[in-house]
């Protein structure tokens, strides 16, 4: 038994991506159904940068943090703390926030569909057939839902992707894994942890500074994290390496931080896409965003932002794609991304390649991020989403600092 239902736009995915790009198609007056999971929640971070809160409105209320410093914590547990400066991280839960962004969506008229794509169908007249099952539906039962276009932002593991461009290859990915935990408001760390910490030179938890570890034994080729989420905070890693135990590593973290104690919420896992896939559309009538295109910046695997970007992006494709009837428009929204992102991709990407290798490499970056330069730097361009402009003494000074490092001439 199939049930069909016809729209302008389909979006498979209501994550950042895909909630922001129903609800930009929707306030412009097309018809759209945005399709979900039910009870999914993605492993992340929650950072968001002062622009993200910007650009799109993010009530105060969501933002469950403020942070103002981020310590980066060497091989030899040697931490620089990196002040912000006229400025913050927000921190959200996933949970909440993406629910936030699917219900605005469907408040400005996009219709809410709760089920799991199985596959895709292409229709003689230029339109899509999705098939989907619903929690409802009994064996064999499935729906169908027609567009004239369909926004694949399923992740980076797409099931569209793999339907609609099945020749073109997944970017490699980092798999993630974190734990929610219960925050201690009186205790922060323990008595314990702040007498262990204190003796081995680490990181005590603070619920107003992210600790970032870039230490082998927690992951041998990104980093490991502690994040504050206000009643919570996020312990985790990632790897590209399939033979590393993320469990453990956390296990680990947990016990130096001495949060071993605080009762986990949840665990959660997923692969995320350390470089923008090459295509975004099948040249007819679909079209990728978010974890799906591979929009997560290498380096910092931070994505929300990003995400919720390329999802405004391509509702402004699709968009022209239905005004004109031309395939060609859905191509222009990675071009367009590219334009505006894509040189801090390949910077952030050489610097993955460079420093996350070896210990003594990351010994050496976490030694250069104690430069002011650097840090002013990183911050700006971090919140404001742009290369920042600098002095040409201060890019001389970091270049040539960089370079040293790089090549052992300063002590680590």
């Amino acid at each position: 038994m199939t049930h069909e239902t016809a729209y302008d736009v389909i979006v498979i995915g209501g994550g950042p991506s895909g909630a922001t790009a129903a609800e930009q198609l929707a306030r412009s007056g097309v018809s759209v159904a945005l399709v979900d999971k039910a009870g999914r929640i993605k492993p992340c971070g929650g950072a968001i940068p002062p622009r993200l809160v910007r650009d799109y409105a993010i009530p105060n209320e969501l933002i469950v943090a403020r942070i103002d410093t981020a310590r980066v914590i060497a091989p030899s547990e040697n931490a620089v703390d990196m002040h912000i400066e006229g400025g913050y991280v927000g921190m959200v839960d996933r949970e909440h926030f993406d629910e936030w962004l699917r219900a605005r969506a469907a408040d400005a008229g996009a219709e809410r569909v709760t089920a799991e794509f199985l596959s895709l169908e292409q229709n003689e007249d230029g339109s899509a057939t999705v098939i989907l099952r619903t929690p409802r539906d009994r064996d064999g039962e499935t729906r169908r839902l027609c567009a004239r276009c369909v926004i694949g932002a399923d992740g980076a593991r797409s099931k569209v992707a793999k339907e609609a461009l099945p020749k073109h290859r997944a970017p490699k990915c980092v798999f993630a894994y974190h734990e929610i935990v219960e925050a201690d408001p009186h205790h922060p760390a323990g008595d314990r942890a702040a007498e262990n910490n204190q003796a081995a030179g680490s990181p005590v938890y603070s619920a107003e500074r992210c600790d970032v570890y870039y230490q082998g034994e927690f992951s041998p080729d990104f980093y490991a994290w502690v994040f504050p989420h206000g009643k919570t905070a996020s312990i985790g890693t990632g790897s590209a390496n399939k033979g590393f135990a993320l469990r453990r590593a956390v296990e680990g973290i947990r016990r130096k931080a001495g949060l071993d104690t605080w009762r986990t919420i949840r665990r959660e896992g997923a692969p995320i896409p350390m470089k923008p896939r090459r295509v975004w559309d099948n040249g007819r009538n679909v079209l990728l965003a978010g974890d799906a295109a591979g929009v997560v910046a290498p380096a910092s695997g931070e994505g929300i932002y990003y995400a919720m970007l390329s999802g405004e992006i391509a509702s402004d494709a699709v968009l022209e794609f239905l005004a004109t009837g031309e395939a060609k428009k859905l191509a222009t929204a990675r071009r367009r991304f590219m334009r505006l992102h894509g040189r801090i991709f390949w910077i952030l990407g050489i610097m993955q390649y460079f420093w996350y290798t070896s210990e003594n490499r990351r010994e050496r970056f976490v030694r250069m991020c104690e430069d002011p330069d650097v840090q002013r730097i990183t911050w700006q361009s971090y919140m404001h989403k742009e290369l920042v402009s600098s002095s040409p003494v201060a890019r001389i000074k970091i270049f040539l600092k960089d370079t040293a490092h790089l090549l052992g001439m300063k002590a680590a």
